[in-house]
């Protein structure tokens, strides 16, 4: 099969009126007035962020989700994406699954595929994807945002995702039950975009916990020039892990990455309005601690034990 039939089998859907799909040398999106472009590129390997023998279905979900994951971020509104796709072989039934998987969440999300490239390689797989999204002007949530008193938000739940990995690498032992409960926030995560959508406005700051939630609250802080305080027991952490050893427990939570929820900052006068978006789109929210004025990142138990990790987070190099 060659590249054009390969496009045109399994990533050649129609697009919505207004858009220019595969088969030009470009794709076209239409900007909304008083709107502002929001843009975001991820890649993933082979080897390096998923597993050779992972699903396909799943891995479709899941390059197209750690995208849409960064927009929630800014809380923007999902426009559409391209992919680029480098394979050692056409396996179809690989590319039938995988593309199944990529157009279910973008269906769900109203972020049509318009575009893109697919190339062989001598390597492993590689996925990339870039997404566009749209904020008013002036209001996307941004790192460097978070204010002194402002409350630390996390949506969804923190940890299974990183002990499904460590199961799946043999790092711990071997649990078929802990397994079953754990994988799917590893391979098919679920980003709260429509709720992130109507942040602006009430948070101040946010990002996406992909590394780990220390590391990446940690960049909120360093761009806001502040601090933060967080206690341990009020993270959302996921109920299948809860019974596993305390250490394992505050690793996952901490430095666990493959999250793609939320870490956002937001006015405590604000807390009532955010509980009840929370609910009108169905995302758990947990408020975990608070922004300082002073440096530094501390971690207590509610009893004022400190907890530290000797893991901040996920490393690219």
């Amino acid at each position: 099969m060659g590249e054009f039939d390969l496009i045109a089998r399994y990533f050649s859907r129609p697009v919505p009126e207004g858009y220019l799909g595969a088969g030009d040398d470009c794709a076209l999106l239409p900007l909304r007035p008083g709107r502002q472009c929001v843009v975001s590129t991820d890649a993933l390997i082979e080897g390096r962020h998923f597993l050779p023998e992972v699903d396909p279905l799943t891995l479709g979900h899941k390059s197209l989700a750690v995208n849409l994951s960064d927009l929630a971020a800014m809380g923007a509104t999902p426009s559409g994406c391209v992919l680029a796709l480098a394979l050692p072989e056409v396996d179809e039934g690989w590319l039938s699954q995988f593309s199944e998987g990529f157009y279910r969440l973008a269906n769900e999300f109203d972020c049509p595929l318009i575009g893109g490239d697919t190339t062989g390689t001598d390597h492993g797989i590689m996925i990339c994807v870039t997404v566009f999204g749209h904020v008013t002007p002036g209001t996307a949530l941004l790192r460097s945002a978070a204010q002194s008193g402002d409350d630390i938000w996390v949506t969804g739940s923190l940890g299974a995702a990183h002990i499904a990995l460590k199961l799946l690498q043999g790092a711990l032992p071997h649990n078929d039950s802990l397994l079953a409960k754990t994988r799917p926030m590893l391979e098919q995560p679920c980003p709260p975009c429509l709720f992130a959508a109507q942040l602006p406005g009430l948070a101040h700051a946010a990002l996406d916990i992909s590394d780990g939630f220390l590391q990446d609250l940690g960049h909120i802080i360093k761009a806001s020039q502040c601090g933060a305080h967080v206690i341990f027991d009020h993270l959302p952490i996921d109920p299948a892990i809860r019974n596993l050893s305390e250490e394992t427990v505050q690793e996952a939570v901490l430095s666990g990455g493959d999250v793609y929820q939320l870490c956002f900052t937001a006015p405590p006068k604000h807390r009532d309005a955010i509980e009840t978006l929370a609910q009108q789109f169905h995302t758990e929210v947990s408020r975990v601690g608070s922004i300082t004025g002073g440096g530094g990142l501390l971690v207590e138990t509610l009893d004022g034990r400190r907890v530290t990790c000797a893991n901040m987070g996920y490393q690219h190099f």
